[in-house]
């Protein structure tokens, strides 16, 4: 026979079967555990702009978010004719990101409704939503809604620029202040010589009139690590005559030229693909002072305090993500005769997942709660300051075996660009370098039990309140406070220290949450020596098929 009359149903070679359906679905609506943390920590009271912006994440945000990282950004140099532009060219896909963000107040929901209890955790749930759509947007987004408190430092800057920095309105014209109906900021901390230890920096500030807060200065220098270069401003750190001091550095000055900031580069990075991070010179760039001469680690330190919430934010959010597909994925694809979701070691991976996920978020939420009171309350202020630094630590580290795991679930489904998961994967180690890796959050953790009593108690305060909850729990709290006895090896110490500290923390928080199916397992588990070094080891007669469930509702 010839293959012109062969029938058309011989190029059929086979039938597509045995695949999950595509998973578009309300993030807000789907996660019960969000909706009784955030009501639990006194974000209960904007349920209807949550489920909005989860319809949104969950849909074309999320298809939005794939074209974003497909097309990373560009650096235009120059235009066509020469002149110097030092921009950063987008896809549109980022834009609709930005713009929906800033429209539904990701990054400034907390300070536009601050006088209402619960605002910043609030927060912490859109961007909890968007984190799991896209995670390059957040950088911007997260500086954008930090900066707030370090600008308050000077009245004058902060009447110019707060408005403007907490207005719903994504203006990318490359324009000054004046002309824009809303900006966004970033930070420049890092230089090639120092890293973390931002003392070393040799960028160095010029006085251009007086001296001080609120003064002009030209600043020579370079940042290593510049997020990020499309802002409309950055708080930086540079040498003053007094010391390191922090200053608010626009891009555009107040009589429309462009100031004197160079882009040598954008890095090639393993993940974060839809955000643009840069290397920087600055030729005499001006910057106004921002905070007290000498004081610019403590002035630009209240905004790292904030972006490493967000850093435990952003986390969580890719953790749940990527428990989401695995727990679809399962539910669908049948191996050896049955569902996967339905084999007892699956159901097992699956399971603790889930209350790996909802610890978590436990713990996050409550630094939002913390971030949200500390202006009112001084115990929740110091609880926060040691409690952030023990959350960034712990959930920022689970993230990259978390996300491997949920890959390992769908196999090979897991590894390829299709999937989610594979930018998830590459995303998953960022949170836990930026903003100071896992030795600086675990030096600041003895920094603070060493320097700050106000901390320690309010800490280990909130640890007690579970007490009662579980006999685990009551056993590893009476055992926590030996292991500061030995200050000699301490510090050698201090990882295991500060992950005790910080399972301790999530133990306590879902005893008292309420939901014994989600705290008993999680103390038996974490803290009971029955949990192995790999996701599935949750010991027989584990709740697991209550807590898949939980975890996405069938």
């Amino acid at each position: 026979m010839s293959l012109e009359n062969a029938p058309a149903r011989s190029f059929v070679t086979h039938e597509v079967l045995n695949q999950a359906p595509p998973l578009e679905h309300n993030l807000w609506r789907t996660d019960v555990a969000l909706q009784e943390t955030l009501k639990r920590e006194g974000g209960g009271w904007a349920n209807e702009a949550l489920d909005t912006y989860g319809a949104l994440a969950g849909g074309e945000l999320m298809v939005a978010g794939f074209l974003a990282n497909e097309n990373k950004p560009k650096l235009k140099l120059f235009d066509r004719y020469g002149h110097r532009l030092d921009e950063v060219e987008f896809h549109p896909a980022y834009h609709q990101l930005m713009r929906a963000a800033i429209a539904h107040e990701v990054p400034t929901w907390g300070w536009r409704y601050e006088s209402k209890p619960g605002a910043h955790v609030v927060r912490l749930g859109l961007g909890y939503l968007h984190a799991q759509a896209d995670q390059g947007t957040g950088c911007p987004l997260t500086m954008t809604y930090a900066c707030v408190p370090s600008l308050r430092h000077h009245p004058k800057l902060a009447a110019e620029w707060l408005p403007k920095v907490t207005s719903k309105e994504y203006d990318t014209r490359q324009l000054p202040l004046a002309q824009k109906t809303g900006v966004t900021v970033g930070m420049g901390m890092t230089e090639k010589q120092g890293g973390s230890d931002v003392r070393s920096n040799t960028t160095k500030a010029h006085q251009l009139a007086g001296r001080g807060p609120g003064e002009p200065y030209a600043l020579v220098g370079h940042k290593w690590f510049f997020s990020a270069p499309m802002c409309d401003a950055w708080l930086v750190l540079a040498q003053a005559e007094g010391g390191l001091s922090c200053f608010l550095m626009p891009r555009f000055l107040p009589d429309g030229t462009r100031n004197a900031i160079r882009v040598q580069r954008l890095k090639e990075k393993l993940g974060d693909w839809s955000n643009a991070s840069s290397e920087v010179e600055f030729h005499g760039a001006t910057a106004w002072m921002v905070g007290d001469e000498g004081r610019g680690v403590a002035t630009i330190l209240e905004m790292v305090a904030l972006t490493r919430q967000d850093c435990m934010m952003g986390s969580a959010g890719i953790m749940r993500q990527a428990l989401v597909h695995a727990i679809h994925h399962a539910r669908h694809r049948k191996a050896f005769g049955k569902l996967l979701v339905d084999q007892p070691l699956m159901r097992n991976v699956l399971a603790d997942l889930a209350l790996e996920s909802e610890a978590h978020l436990a713990i996050t939420a409550r630094v939002a709660r913390a971030v949200d009171a500390s202006h009112r309350d001084e115990s929740e202020a110091a609880f926060c300051r040691l409690a952030t630094a023990v959350g960034k630590f712990w959930v920022c580290k689970r993230a990259a075996p978390f996300v491997n795991e949920a890959q390992e679930s769908l196999g090979g489904m897991g590894y390829v660009e299709e999937s989610i998961l594979p930018r998830l994967y590459r995303q998953a180690p960022l949170n836990s370098i930026w903003e100071g890796s896992g030795n600086i959050q675990c030096l600041d953790v003895l920094r603070a039990l060493a320097k700050e009593p106000a901390s320690r108690d309010a800490f280990f305060g909130e640890l007690q309140k579970g007490m009662g909850g579980h006999v685990l729990l009551d056993q590893e709290l009476a055992e926590l406070p030996a292991l500061f006895s030995d200050v000699e090896t301490l510090e050698t110490r201090s990882r295991a220290v500060v992950e005790r500290m910080a399972v301790a923390l999530q133990a306590s928080l879902l005893v008292r949450a309420g939901n014994k199916v989600v705290s008993d397992a999680f103390c038996e588990s974490r803290l009971g020596n029955r949990h192995g070094q790999v996701f599935g080891t949750l010991p027989a007669g584990a709740p697991v098929k209550a807590l898949i469930d939980r975890a996405l509702p069938a």
